[in-house]
């Protein structure tokens, strides 16, 4: 595989990579792009914009949609959707940095 070709394939494995625009975001997720753009007002994603403008989504950004919309479709107001999102990120930090810190006083 050329050297060109490994690039490719280490940004897509990147969750972080913005490789998707808006309308094959929303396919994937099975929502409209508008309810993507509402995200993007909340700031509970912000995603990357090409050149042209266009917004780019990775996977990583891609999975805290689906958490809004699954959040959005069992009721939950989108604001207060977000600010879940957002606590529920955090705590997940909060434990990863917990884990380590163990992880370093046991060796």
């Amino acid at each position: 595989m050329s050297p060109e070709a490994q690039d490719i394939d280490s940004k897509f494995d990147d969750e972080d990579y913005p490789a998707y625009s808006m309308g094959r975001a929303a396919e994937m997720l099975g929502t409209t792009p508008g309810f993507l753009r509402s995200l993007d007002r909340t700031k509970v994603i912000a995603p990357l914009r090409s050149s042209g403008g266009h917004r780019r989504y990775s996977r990583y950004q891609l999975r805290i949609a689906a958490r809004a919309r699954e959040l959005v479709d069992g009721g939950t107001p989108l604001d207060a959707a977000c600010r879940i999102i957002i606590l529920e990120d955090q705590l997940e930090e909060a434990q990863r940095i917990n884990a380590e810190m163990r992880a370093d006083q046991e060796a």
